[in-house]
Parts: C-alpha cells; structure tokens; sequence
C-alpha cells in the first residue's frame, strides 16, 4: 500500500466503512481476530480484506458465536464449516422435501409443530438436507405400515421434548455446571481445542447418541412385540 493508494484506508476511516468504532476494532486485533495494518510512514493503513473479515466477524457474532469460535472458524476454514454444511451437498427447501420424502403435507405440518422438524435456521442452514430427507421417509414408511399420523405426530413431541432435555443435561456436564468438577488442566484442554476440533467432536457426540438411540429404538420395537403377543 502507498498513501496515494485509494484503497489504503487509516483506522478511522475501516471504522466508518464497517460501521464500527475504532476501540471495537483495536479489540478484534488484540483477540487475534483482525490482523493489523500495513504501516506506511507512521501510521497503518487497511484495505478491503480488512473490512471483509470485519463483515465476517459481525455476520458470526450475529448468529451467536463466541469469539473463540470465530477466530477458529475464520482461521481455519474446515471444522466450524463443515458443521454447517449440508449433507451430501444436497439442498431442499420445504417443497422438495416434502416430494423427496414422499411424506404428505399434513404430517409435515404436524413434526413442525411438535418441535421435532426444525427449520434450517436453527442450525445455521439455508436448506433441509439428506438428513431431513431420511427422517421423513422413515415417518413416511411408519405411515404406510400402518401407524397414524396423529400417533406419529405424538412420538415426535415425546422425542423432541427429551431430546431437549438431554440436549441440556449434557451441555451443563460439559460447561462443569452439573456433574463432576473437571480437573483445571482438562478443561483447559478441551477448551483449547473443541473448535479446532469441531469436526472430530461432532463425530464422536454423534456415535454416542446413536448408540444410545439405536438400542433405545430396538428395545421399543421388541416391546412392541411382546405387547401384540399378549394381547
């Protein structure tokens, strides 16, 4: 940059373009999120990348990241990011996943409801994905067995409030707020490298909970059973 290049701004003037105050953007260099400028005489001048991940920063601070997290994602550019991404690629808004379930527009209507079918937002998406698609058809499959809609509907409120619950229970364990207390050097640990990590700690939570999921499935199923037995 030279002082006669038009895109070689001071810190006052990176300010006024990202709509921010000097002293927030002095914040962001001191916790490693912004680099600094290049210094031309005595003083540092920014350019466009520089309000770029400006913009970057407040888009991710909009949706509720820490700063740990968005230094990992910005930095990084793998693990966060692939949390977000959708599955296989594949993207459906609501229309499309209806017809690529084959599920009807009533039953649809009946999980959103029932908490139990989100929409994307909740999980920083645009789109349904694969994994959208699946479940449906398996309540789609229920349906065609047999099952009504309205029984179906119920199952998914039963699921969704403790998934809820869980979903709670275990992020208190881990933020040390309920359970045993960590050991300072442990916490540290994982603190540290959680968002590096993203990708391997997603994988593992979820091999957990389908183990979990997978036996609780099996156990209804053979209850199922014995109960049309006795009947």
């Amino acid at each position: 940059m030279t002082d006669t290049d038009e895109d070689a701004w001071r810190i006052d003037d990176l300010a006024q373009r990202a709509g921010i105050s000097v002293d927030t953007i002095r914040y962001y260099q001191r916790e490693g999120l912004l680099r600094s400028g290049e210094r031309v005489g005595r003083s540092q001048r920014y350019g466009p990348e520089h309000l770029e991940r400006l913009e970057r920063i407040r888009g991710l601070q909009a949706r509720r990241f820490s700063l740990a997290a968005i230094r990992a994602l910005l930095d990084h550019d793998g693990p966060l990011e692939s949390l977000l991404a959708e599955r296989g690629g594949v993207k459906y808004d609501r229309e499309a996943l209806i017809a690529a379930a084959g599920s009807s527009e009533s039953l649809v209507a009946g999980l959103e409801r029932a908490r139990f079918l989100r929409p994307p937002s909740e999980y920083e998406r645009e789109d349904y994905d694969g994994e959208d698609v699946e479940m449906l058809r398996a309540f789609a499959d229920l349906s065609d067995l047999g099952v009504p809609d309205d029984v179906l509907v119920a199952i998914g409120v039963v699921v969704a409030e403790r998934v809820d619950q869980l979903q709670r229970a275990i992020i208190e364990v881990f933020a040390g707020r309920s359970g045993p207390t960590w050991d300072d050097i442990a916490k540290a640990r994982f603190e540290e490298g959680r968002y590096e990590q993203s990708a391997r700690f997603l994988r593992d939570m979820r091999v957990v909970m389908d183990h979990i999921q997978h036996r609780t499935a099996q156990r209804i199923v053979l209850e199922a059973l014995r109960n049309a037995d006795d009947a």
